[in-house]
């Protein structure tokens, strides 16, 4: 029964390294984001109202150096759309994350790290936006990730370590009340292959 227990054990783990994603590489990535304007529960009843309102999309390159410990840089074109009071506000954006991951069992694993942000071009309702109070900033992500030979999905979360805000003004300087943070909160959704 010893034996049993010992060689069932060998074949797990060895089973479990195989199929994780350890190698070191180079790869691409992609996937969809999902944006809030502020409180999570708000917008998600927003998001059974309006599906397609505050979902956007993806696309990127990655590194991935070290094994059961990991650093992950990425270089991701992101962008998204976000619903205001009936007004839709477009950005896009190039994301680079540095990541730093922890296998934790098999193909299950953990990471954090910080995500640098740069504005591409943005449009609210039609009007170009150009007065953001910075062009680059940055955030934090965390998240999880599971991973079988060189392809990949992870679930993460994006919070702005403070907000980028812009106001808008009409042709005749009056403020119209719209405040658009650059910076909101997302849930990303990614699928990645290792090349």
């Amino acid at each position: 029964m010893k034996k049993l227990i010992v060689f069932l054990g060998l074949c797990f783990g060895t089973l479990s390294t195989i199929i994780a994603q350890s190698e070191a590489g180079y790869g691409i990535k992609g996937g969809l984001n999902y944006n809030t304007n502020g409180d999570y529960f708000e917008s998600i009843s927003n998001t059974v109202k309006h599906p397609d309102g505050n979902i956007g999309f993806h696309l990127g390159v990655f590194g991935k150096f070290g094994d059961r410990l990991y650093f992950k840089p990425e270089l991701v074109y992101t962008n998204t759309s976000s619903d205001y009071d009936g007004d839709t506000f477009k950005l896009q954006k190039l994301d680079l994350p540095a990541l730093v991951g922890i296998r934790v069992i098999g193909p299950l694993s953990v990471f954090a790290g910080p995500a640098f942000q740069y504005i591409l071009d943005s449009d609210y309702d039609g009007i170009a936006v150009d007065d953001f109070d910075k062009d680059i900033s940055m955030g934090f992500n965390f998240g999880i990730g599971f991973n079988l030979n060189k392809l990949g999905i992870d679930l993460r979360y994006e919070r702005g370590f403070s907000k980028n805000e812009a106001s808008f003004i009409n042709d005749n300087n009056l403020d119209l009340g719209a405040t658009i943070d650059a910076r909101p909160s997302q849930l990303i959704l990614s699928a990645s292959l290792i090349l």
